[in-house]
């Protein structure tokens, strides 16, 4: 370097260093938060227990083994929900008996109105493979967090209320675990190709 001092030298040297050793560093996290390259466990997802259509308490233990989705949702949905169930159904039918070895659940956002009664008449018009579940309160809320699922209730003109709720269908691993949300905006035979190759 023409015309600088040794300690000018050094300075610049330390910085460039200094530069390229950050750049470094930002490369580095950027290529962990790649899929496939996260290093860290999703906070997506976690224990829960609720009743299902049948009335029988069920746990996250019970889908243990398996892959399954699970969406947030209330029978007096108008159009988002019975949508999306639909379309899952279209998906579980392109399985087959492979069906049997996945599960939808369907959880309700809506407590009061959503009694297991309710939902197994909901349900009878959708795949036998969708499960709906219901709780209390406290439970639906506590499911709610561990999904990082918003949920709240609109007042309505006639004193009535409905739900504004997350709408996105989660994917999880045979272990319980967030995988991603599961696209359902492909055809039904490329969802369930997709889904297929988990099980």
């Amino acid at each position: 370097m023409i015309g600088v001092s040794g300690n000018q030298r050094v300075k610049i040297l330390a910085v460039l260093f200094a530069f390229f050793a950050g750049a470094l560093t930002l490369t580095a996290a950027l290529w962990l938060m790649l899929p496939g390259n996260v290093t860290q466990p999703s906070n997506v997802g976690g224990p829960f227990q609720l009743t299902d259509q049948n009335s029988r308490t069920v746990t996250d233990r019970d889908f243990t083994g398996k892959p399954f989705l699970v969406f947030f949702g209330f029978t007096n949905c108008p159009d988002i929900c019975p949508t999306i169930l639909f379309e899952m159904s279209e998906v579980l039918n392109r399985l087959g008996p492979d069906a049997e070895k996945t599960a939808v659940l369907f959880v309700s956002v809506d407590p009061e109105r959503d009694t297991p009664e309710k939902l197994r008449d909901y349900l009878s018009s959708f795949h036998p493979r969708i499960f709906g579940l219901t709780g209390t309160v406290e439970q639906t809320v506590a499911i709610e967090k561990e999904y990082r699922v918003y949920a709240k209730k609109v007042p309505l003109k006639d004193g009535d209320y409905t739900m504004d709720h997350t709408a996105v269908v989660y994917l999880m691993d045979k272990n319980g675990r967030f995988v991603a949300p599961f696209n359902l905006k492909r055809s039904a035979e490329e969802a369930a190709a997709d889904l297929r190759r988990r099980l």
